[in-house]
């Protein structure tokens, strides 16, 4: 794909042209195609479409945009990351971009008539204004006046270019017409008088002038500029340059001199397109510029193809490599050798004997030239490359130097930059999505060389993805890995790489030694550390997901390494890229890359120290996740969760360590502490799976804390579904572990866990609501909190609409008290759902967005978000503002889709099926409907919502006359609904049958079944149009008062009756009592 913004907006794909519609959105592609690659913020990006105008509802309607714009050119080619978007795109596919790389191409070229050609190309990517689609858009001034700029500079240096081949007669007409457009442009003018002298119009050159004088005088107020001024005397005194022609090209010079030493690509440079940008640019400004990073990252092709593009070196770009040479005072005689020079000494200046000293020599070499000089691989001899560079930019000024080193030079002007892995893809990036980044293209193009017809496919993208994730990006490790697939699959490849140092070794044999195996290129990093650094390191092994300070000092300090030197030693490893430094705005973590790790592991299994430090590591994790437990309920739980959600990675290591170590005792201590934390991340089944390893271990403690783990365990099954024996198996003993103790000293978690989980086993009954009602009063605000939301939830299903008023009001009150977003997030949200039920839609809508806000602020992981957002976006179809629902469940969608969650897909897919179904678009809620039916048929979890799903299917059965395939769904969802003792659920299908009912003659039994759904409900929900509309058709076809006496019969029907109505299986009678004083 390539997009045009020189001019309208354009925009081609491999089939043709593509359709952008609607100025906002092509607005919104040409600010994206400004910049592509970069990541904008959705608050810049509102502000630039918007301006003072901004919508209620901004973010919403971006998104919008954006799905808009995926529709249009492609999902993958926009990318969403962490509230912001960015065009995936190759910056040279962007006609701006690409004229902005012809025009300095083209001013690099020495040859007028290369010169005039390259210029000429770029200026023919122009079709019409910079950026036409933006226009008076603030964001799009200064681009567009700024490639305007660059573009009117670029058609005078071409016409200097056609002015030195002696093209005077051909470029007259054009300045004229160019002049008579801008009077005042000098430039134009001078170019005008030249080319005027040049074809024998002498006369006609000194009228131009008079005129830009005079014009310049009324317009400006000042005299004409020197330069063109000396262009005035030179035409006055017939100067014979103004008429030259050009001379003969003169005979090539010796390659080595003129062009350097460089030696031509074999391959394709891949991935670096903005970091030879940004070098080129640090170049431009600094004299020595070091390239940093690890090994295998791509600092020397980076370092070459900076140099091959470096424009400001008329004597050359000379390439040194250091990695070869292991005796530091060889340095110098290493330059000499790439110069060519090292049989022949100069003389330095002033002096008539040349110098004896190598270092005198290099200096001698390169005074009074203009060049580049790359030293390539200096980390080995840091000292010696430093000192040598530090001569020559002192005593050669005409003379720039591009280092690369795994360690900065250290000295005074350095200028670094930092050569990264490549960009890979998320986990489930589909062949497009990963084919934008760098890492799996750079795979692609290495794979496709040794086995022609690679490719990367929907069968080979997860392997491919899991090669370029798990060997961190790094370009040497990738290419490694692609001469494997000559005889391997990706899979193959993928499954092997725990493994990895003994699996690429197959490196190219004209490669530098260290380059020829991955181990080879970390054990040259490991080579040059000191002792206490090489402690460090392997030490460090044990954290996958990076350390802080702290962690590092308590963790890797003991025996040749003194907590002292801790911080010493790891900003070495700092400065020799084996460690990153990551999050340095807040507390910075110290980060390895896998394959450096991997390394250090084995190095720590080496030096027997693995038990002792992954022992201190275990230690050091639980203790903080217990520290953090109590603040999760509390107002301070943003900081607990962003420490424990930064562990992650750590915390998910000692927990798998503690348990294949047999360390029963640690590792439920990790459950209990982290229950609730995977409950707020939506990790609850791994926490049951955990514990279910656990529980067999012996030495499982007999203690509050096994049981605090086993209650964590059980709620995880109950709310993901599964194996209900385990459940009632885990709270047994759970409860014996309790037996005794005083309730009122439990941890807060017991106190409810152990009185709600009786509705799973005993159903409601006087002693469960004596049990939940005993905890209203209890001393902490979040047990009172979560027991009053309990009872509104009860209440709710039940059908008691008089008290889930009241108790959402206590929970709101006790959670505010708390501090705790997750209660609030809840309890807002069942207020809404009330308000919806009453008809205030507009309250609704804002109670959920508050909820959302919420649960936002705790990162959104719990699995009923997405229910929310559906919720939220039917509330807001209530008060005419579909469009901003629609957007928001397409937002939903990105994220439930990605994370291949398909309970969560299927409610967007069904909320969106439900918004076209009403609209009377028949196919799409087909097709919306379609997949949420696929999606839920079979999936654990509460068979409620598919009965949803299953409903609205009816009812586009009964759209199209299609009644027994609409009676199946129905009595599918019936089944479904009282199976989970549903009130509200069943209500609304219900509603479905009575449809159904009226359809096929029978509105009395519609009327009949429309009250059994009140009643079930605890009165009419007025946040369902289609119930509300299939109320008014049996009330049309009854009247007034036979609907009035058959659905007064209706209310006074039991959830049992509908059960027998429906032939069923009653659920178990004490599921079914309601509580006492219950209204």
């Amino acid at each position: 794909m390539r997009i045009g913004i020189l001019g309208p907006l354009e925009v081609r794909a491999d089939e043709g042209s593509v359709e952008v519609g609607g100025a906002r959105l092509r607005a919104l592609l040409t600010l994206l195609a400004l910049d592509p690659g970069a990541l904008l913020p959705a608050e810049r990006i509102i502000d630039a479409l918007w301006e003072d105008a901004v919508p209620r509802g901004a973010p919403n309607a971006l998104q919008s945009l954006v799905s808009r714009l995926r529709a249009a050119i492609g999902r993958a080619a926009v990318e969403s990351r962490s509230g912001a978007y960015r065009l995936v795109l190759p910056r040279e596919r962007v006609d701006a971009h690409d004229f902005e790389a012809r025009v300095a191409a083209a001013r690099r070229a020495g040859d007028p008539a290369a010169r005039s050609a390259g210029l000429r190309e770029a200026l023919a990517l122009w079709r019409g204004p910079a950026l036409a689609d933006a226009a008076g858009l603030r964001f799009a001034g200064a681009p567009a006046a700024r490639l305007d700029a660059l573009r009117r500079a670029a058609l005078e240096e071409r016409i200097d270019a056609d002015l030195a081949l002696g093209r005077h007669d051909e470029v007259i007409p054009e300045l004229r017409a160019l002049a008579a457009g801008d009077p005042l442009r000098e430039p134009v003018t001078a170019l005008l008088m030249r080319a005027l002298y040049a074809a024998g119009h002498q006369a006609e050159a000194l009228t131009r002038y008079e005129e830009a004088k005079r014009a310049l005088a009324d317009g400006l107020g000042v005299d004409p500029s020197p330069e063109l001024a000396a262009v005035h005397l030179a035409v006055l005194r017939r100067d014979p340059a103004l008429a030259a022609r050009p001379a003969p090209a003169p005979a090539p010079a010796r390659p080595e001199s003129a062009m350097g030493n460089l030696s031509a690509p074999l391959t394709s440079f891949i991935g670096r397109g903005a970091d030879l940008e940004r070098v080129g640019a640090l170049l431009a400004g600094a004299r020595l510029v070091t390239l940093t990073g690890p090994g295998g990252a791509g600092k020397t092709r980076l370092s070459v193809e900076a140099a091959r593009r470096h424009g400001a070196a008329p004597d050359g770009a000379w390439l040194v490599e250091l990695a070869p040479v292991t005796d530091p005072a060889e340095v110098p005689a290493a330059v000499l050798t790439a110069l060519g020079l090292r049989d022949t000494p100069q003389p330095l200046p002033g002096q008539r004997a040349a110098p004896s000293d190598p270092a005198d020599r290099v200096v001698a070499a390169l005074s009074g030239r203009r060049m580049l000089l790359v030293l390539d691989n200096c980390e080995h001899l840091l000292d010696a490359s430093a000192r040598l560079a530090d001569r020559v930019l002192a005593g050669c000024p005409g003379v720039r130097i591009l280092a690369t080193s795994r360690e900065p030079l250290g000295i005074t002007g350095e200028t670094l930059w930092t050569v990264g892995p490549l960009e890979a893809p998320p986990p489930s990036a589909s062949p497009e999505e990963a084919l934008a980044r760098p890492a799996v293209r750079l795979l692609a193009d290495r794979a496709a060389a040794v086995s022609p017809g690679f490719a990367v496919t929907g069968a080979n993208v997860a392997p491919v993805v899991r090669i370029c994730r798990a060997l961190d990006g790094i370009p040497l490790a990738i290419e490694l890995a692609a001469a494997r697939l000559r005889a391997m699959t990706p899979a193959q490849v993928a499954d092997r790489l725990d493994d990895r140092f003994r699996l690429l070794t197959a490196g190219s044999r004209t490669a530098l030694p260290r380059h020829r195996t991955l181990r080879a290129v970390v054990a040259w990093s490991w080579d040059l550390l000191d002792g206490p650094e090489r402690v460090l390191c392997r030490r460090l092994a044990a954290f996958p997901g990076g350390a802080t300070l702290e962690s590092a000092e308590q963790v890797c300090a003991g025996p040749g390494l003194a907590r002292a030197d801790v911080l010493d030693a790891l900003t070495a490893l700092v400065d020799k890229s084996l460690v990153t430094v990551v999050g340095a705005d807040g507390e910075p973590r110290y980060r390895m890359l896998e394959t450096i790790r991997a390394y250090g592991a084995e190095r720590l299994a080496e030096a027997g120290e693995d038990e002792a430090v992954r022992r201190a590591h275990a230690d050091r994790l639980v203790a903080l996740a217990e520290e953090a437990e109590p603040h999760l309920h509390r107002a301070e739980q943003l900081e607990w969760l962003r420490r424990l959600t930064a562990e992650h990675d750590n915390i998910s290591a000692a927990l798998r360590w503690t348990i294949a170590a047999g360390d029963a005792a640690t590792a439920v201590r990790f459950c209990a502490a982290l229950g609730w934390y995977w409950f707020l991340r939506g990790e609850l089944r791994d926490g049951a799976e955990h514990l279910e390893r656990i529980l067999p271990l012996p030495g499982v403690p007999d203690d509050e804390t096994t049981a605090l783990a086993l209650a964590l365990g059980a709620m995880a099954s109950l709310d993901n579904q599964l194996d209900g024996d385990r459940v009632l198996g885990w709270l047994d003993r759970a409860r014996a572990l309790c037996a005794g103790r005083d309730p009122a000293g439990l941890h807060p978690v017991l106190r409810l866990m152990l009185t709600t989980f009786d509705m799973y086993t005993v159903g409601w009954d006087d002693t469960t609501a004596v049990g939940i009602d005993g905890l209203l009063d209890d001393p902490d605000p979040w047990v009172r909190g979560l027991a009053s939301f309990i009872r509104g939830q009860i209440a709710h299903n039940f059908g008691w609409a008089g008290r889930v008023q009241d108790d959402c009001d206590r929970a709101l009150a006790a959670f505010r008290e708390a501090g705790d977003r997750w209660g609030l997030s809840f309890t807002l949200a069942a207020q809404a759902e009330i308000a919806g039920r009453d008809g205030d839609h507009r309250r609704s809508a804002a109670l959920y967005e508050e909820a959302l806000r919420l649960n936002a602020e705790l990162g959104g992981g719990t699995a009923a978000l997405v229910h929310v957002h559906m919720k939220l976006a039917n509330a807001l179809d209530l008060i005419g503002e579909r469009e901003r629902g629609e957007a928001l469940l397409l937002a939903a969608a990105d994220g439930v889709e990605a994370a291949r969650r398909p309970e969560e897909a299927a409610a967007v897919h069904y909320q969106l099926g439900e918004f076209a179904r009403r609209s009377g678009d028949g196919a799409e809620a087909l097709r919306r409907l379609s997949r949420a039916d696929e999606l839920t048929r079979g999936l654990p979890g509460p068979p409620q919502f598919r009965a949803m799903v299953l409903c609205s299917r009816a009812q586009l059965d009964m759209a199209t006359g299609a009644m027994d395939e609409a009676a199946a769904r129905l009595d599918e969802a019936v089944r479904g609904a009282a199976e989970a003792r549903d009130h509200p659920i069943l209500s609304y299908v219900l509603a479905g049958v009575a449809e159904r009912s009226r359809l096929l003659g029978d509105p009395e039994r519609a009327a009949v079944l429309l009250g059994t759904a009140d009643g079930l409900r605890g009165g009419p929900d007025l946040s369902l149009p289609d119930v509300l509309a299939i109320k008014a058709a049996v009330r049309d076809a009854l009247g007034e008062p036979a609907y009035t006496a058959a659905y007064e019969r209706g209310t006074a029907r039991t959830f049992d009756a509908v059960v027998d109505e429906f032939g069923l299986e009653r659920p178990p009678p004490s599921t079914m009592h309601r509580p006492p004083g219950a209204a």
